[in-house]
């Protein structure tokens, strides 16, 4: 393919037909490619259906587009396939929707020559020494090259360091003939998804999207125009990697200064929530954060150490980031450490005590539980000796988890139920709640919210 084009010193849009007349040209792979997708006839590859990947694929059915969605677990792939939802946001409605408009879900890699767009959204994690985990896009991207073909787009979703598109993906390309910007396109698109928003959907979020060449960066933005609404063009892959870092290394940041300002504050006798509702009352110059028991989900906890990771490599010591990375991953600890310490005052002990963690999800009013400090907090206890139990109105049971192992399913609350417990942990503000009957029923309450107002049966955290 390079001999073609780079060899003779032509552009992809100069190749001649065998003829070799020169007012005969043939289009190229990628101008046929830009056709389809200006006519609408592209079809969509998502692979990764989960809280991004699902939401994107309906998008583009919603517009019109054909697409396949791909994913390794084929209980997903069972589930979509006769119209059903693992998702609490997205009703079943929706898929079965998508289904009568030719959405298809598969395992079944070899399908991806079908596609003309591949959009990959899997999880990139922390392994145990808390360094980036690329396995879940390396292995998506192997398991598809062998059907890659001419002609095709790749963009990566997931978040990760910056240069992964040009360092790990671009020669993965190479590796197979094939050369982003002359007969493939490579871009890294990151997801920006934020679940629970009621006013922020997957069309409404500006789409930041860098291209490995401009020719790459046209085509990705050529297709997501069709599913977004705004597209926000960069000059690479590199820097529209390291924007998806930044936006959330600057919550990360923000959260792990109010966290601290919370424990200082605590320790003053000083409610921290009353402060920031104070300082918030500035028209300029302020922005609020609210603390909590840690940071969940699947990006502000992880992000930024992809970020000090990669700096290592030219010499950086990220040493704010990191500092702030440390006390959010101690908030629960401190949590712990507060539940401990308001049943000493009641003279109960932490061992043998029955614990009711109000919300394992790591945001209010979703079901998602990855990296929730929730968690952590009820593994913690556990192993203190505490019987631990949970309640969340959007997590009937506690899914299998990398690195927890719980056999619970939620409890019922009622004035009866809570008086079972002899500390209730308020992890979760989800708005189901009943506050109220919370405030009257628990023997004793831990907020780490900010939901209640400190009481004899009350304690902040």
């Amino acid at each position: 393919r390079q001999a073609m084009t780079h060899g003779a010193g032509l552009s992809d849009r100069d190749v001649t037909t065998s003829s070799g007349s020169a007012n005969m040209t043939e289009p190229s792979v990628l101008d046929r490619l830009e056709a389809k997708i200006d006519s609408g006839h592209a079809v969509v590859a998502i692979y990764g259906l989960g809280y991004v990947g699902l939401p994107l694929a309906l998008r583009f059915v919603e517009v019109g587009l054909k697409v396949i969605g791909f994913d390794i677990d084929q209980d997903k792939v069972d589930q979509l396939s006769v119209g059903k939802s693992y998702i609490e946001r997205i009703d079943p409605e929706k898929i079965a929707a998508a289904l009568a408009l030719g959405f298809e879900a598969t395992s079944d890699f070899g399908r991806t020559t079908e596609a003309d767009a591949l959009i990959v959204c899997v999880p990139t994690p922390l392994d145990a020494h808390r360094a980036p985990d690329l396995s879940f896009v390396t292995n998506t991207v192997d398991s598809l090259l062998p059907f890659f073909r001419p002609g095709q787009l790749l963009s990566l979703e997931s978040t990760t360091w910056p240069g992964t598109t040009d360092e790990v993906l671009a020669p993965r390309l190479q590796a197979r003939g094939f050369s982003p910007g002359i007969d493939c396109a490579l871009v890294f698109s990151p997801e920006r998804e934020d679940p629970g928003n009621p006013d922020y959907g997957t069309k409404d979020i500006p789409k930041v999207i860098g291209g490995t060449t401009p020719r790459c960066l046209a085509l990705g933005m050529a297709i997501y125009q069709h599913a977004i609404a705004s597209m926000v063009p960069v000059s690479s892959t590199r820097a529209a990697e390291m924007t998806k870092l930044l936006e959330n290394i600057h919550r990360a940041v923000n959260i792990g200064l109010v966290n601290e300002m919370k424990i200082v504050s605590d320790r003053m006798g000083i409610d921290i929530h009353e402060v920031i509702r104070a300082a918030a009352t500035k028209p300029f110059g302020f922005v609020p954060y609210s603390p909590g028991p840690g940071l969940g989900g699947h990006c502000i906890p992880i992000d930024p150490f992809y970020l000090t990771w990669k700096a290592k490599e030219y010499a950086i010591n990220t040493r704010f980031i990191e500092l702030a990375g440390e006390i959010n991953h101690y908030m629960p600890k401190w949590v712990v450490g507060k539940i401990v310490d308001a049943l000493n005052d009641r003279g109960k002990s932490l061992k043998g005590s029955r614990i009711l963690v109000l919300g394992v999800s790591y945001k209010r009013n979703i079901d998602d539980c990855r990296e929730s400090p929730a968690l952590e907090i009820m593994e913690s206890l556990r192993s203190k000796g505490a019987r631990v139990d949970y309640s969340d109105p959007h997590v009937p049971r506690l899914p299998k988890l990398r690195e927890y192992e719980f056999d619970l399913e939620s409890v019922t609350l009622d004035s009866n139920s809570l008086q079972l417990f002899d500390c209730v942990v308020l992890t979760t503000d989800h708005g189901g709640f009943g506050y109220q009957l919370l405030a009257k029923s628990c023997a004793l309450l831990v907020d780490t919210r900010g939901k209640f107002t400190p009481a004899v049966n009350i304690v902040s955290a």
